[in-house]
């Protein structure tokens, strides 16, 4: 049997949904319906509890989700894993997963109060140094020349253009990416795209009738494998082609700043607080800023995942250091929060064996992670006179990676980036690399960033963290 409406009976009992599809009205909509969403978002808004927001789900480029959740009502389930304890939940909070034409529709929808968002940062086609829309990318430019949008601020500002002109009223549209300021920079992104698509009348009417509040979350949701749905169906007693694997942690901060209503995610465990930017700075520096130095030494090594990583004692040291030395000393942690403890716990939850957390999948993007992951750290190191060792070294890895395109061992390594062809040089000398690749980096950075990618180059990424994890 497969999961469906019809076969929950057949699920243990406290394992099904905690808000039941009968009687859940579409009062949210989602741009961007991967693991992460109905892993993360959409379980904290079954836990709310309130009817009135089920979320209609908006698939951004493969409908496979859409295809793998319509036979089972939308049913799907999120397996919690750590070590050798298991859980399982049925969730129900979806009304409906739909494409990209029929999701600009649903913004119109009145009864729809809030759109959130997770479309990975590639998908804002913005400068992460500016803050711009890139309006020469020729997926930009093209939604601006007037074809049916594809990209990700192009469907929103449609949607909300059809929602004016339903007259349905005012709405909050929430970035849930891993993002500085992203509700600040996805309000200048559509203010940009309606200034340079001459409707003004648009953004006129967008400033006082939508909100965009920041948000930050946490949880490491791998992409699904045949291994999660069939320990899933097993302990659900039927067939899910949709199940999720992720660890039993989350974390979801929002900014205390709607149009229109919400749930009530403090009901779920959420923080609404005035200002996320404490809690978003601390995870991007600690949490991802981790995950990319692991990733990238972990990928010249030949590793596979990140539990892999964590089982290198010099790679688990490397990865300590960056935490205590480099990105700890840059921060204000939010109220309650020790920073010590908080790292700690960071290399516990990456060290967890069930997730399997492909390095390639945290590896791809660099040009865009690292400027909101670890050259931050650097900076400002730098401003207060120090140095970040391990957050150069992490930026190495990366240059090593994208550059050379091989791992230690001579296999072909492919780091998924935008800007791939152009960061290729596999004949290029460490000096040459850093060049070309720091752009607009200090300074004081290439003497360290080129001993490190001379270190790599010549010594392979495990040699060179055993090495350093000496270093006093």
């Amino acid at each position: 049997m497969r999961l469906s409406r019809r076969t929950l009976a057949a699920v243990p009992e406290e394992a099904r949904p905690a808000l039941g599809p009968d009687g859940l009205r579409t009062g949210l909509v989602h741009l961007g319906l991967g693991a992460f969403h109905r892993a993360h978002q959409a379980v904290y808004t079954e836990d709310a509890g309130d009817p009135a927001f089920g979320v209609c789900g908006v698939t951004m480029r493969s409908m496979a989700a859409a295809e793998a959740l319509a036979p089972q009502d939308h049913l799907y389930s999120v397996l919690e894993r750590d070590g050798a304890h298991a859980s399982i939940r049925v969730v129900g909070v979806l009304t409906a997963v739909v494409g990209p034409e029929a999701g600009i529709a649903r913004i119109a929808d009145p009864d729809v109060r809030v759109i959130t968002m997770t479309v990975t940062e590639p998908g804002y086609r913005h400068d992460p140094a500016t803050g711009r829309l890139r309006a020469d990318d020729p997926e930009v430019a093209a939604d601006l020349a007037g074809r049916p949008p594809v990209t990700a601020v192009g469907r929103l500002v449609a949607g909300l253009r059809a929602r004016r002109a339903a007259d349905a009223g005012p709405v909050t549209v929430m970035s849930c990416d891993n993002l500085v300021g992203g509700g600040r920079l996805l309000a200048g992104l559509v203010a940009e795209h309606c200034r340079l698509g001459r409707e003004e009348d648009l953004l006129a009417w967008i400033e006082p009738n939508v909100a965009f509040p920041s948000s930050m979350v946490d949880r490491i949701v791998p992409a699904a494998t045949a291994a999660d749905r069939a320990a899933a169906s097993r302990l659900l007693g039927v067939e899910d082609r949709a199940a999720l694997g992720t660890e039993p942690f989350r974390q979801w901060v929002i900014e205390d700043r709607f149009a229109a209503g919400r749930p009530p995610w403090e009901r779920a465990g959420a923080i609404v607080t005035p200002d996320v930017a404490p809690y978003e700075t601390m995870k991007l520096r600690m949490l991802n800023g981790v995950h990319s130095l692991l990733a990238y030494l972990g990928a010249l090594a030949g590793l596979g995942t990140v539990d892999q990583a964590m089982a290198r004692p010099d790679l688990v040291e490397v990865a300590r250091r960056y935490l205590e030395h480099d990105a700890a000393p840059t921060l204000t942690p939010p109220p309650g929060v020790d920073l010590a403890e908080y790292g700690a716990r960071l290399l516990t939850r990456l060290a967890n064996p069930a997730l399997r957390h492909p390095i390639t999948q945290i590896a791809a993007d660099g040009t865009h992670k690292l400027p909101q992951r670890l050259l931050p750290v650097i900076r400002d190191r730098l401003a207060h006179g120090a140095e970040a060792r391990w957050a150069t070294l992490g930026v190495a890895a990366w240059m090593r990676c994208v550059a050379a395109g091989r791992a230690d061992d001579g296999a072909p390594l492919t780091v998924a980036d935008p800007s791939a062809e152009r960061l290729r040089m596999p004949e290029a000398g460490p000096e040459e690399v850093v060049d070309r690749l720091m752009g607009r980096e200090p300074a004081e950075s290439r003497a360290l960033l080129v001993d490190w990618l001379s270190r790599l180059t010549a010594d392979g990424a495990l040699a060179t963290a055993r090495a350093a994890a000496r270093e006093r």
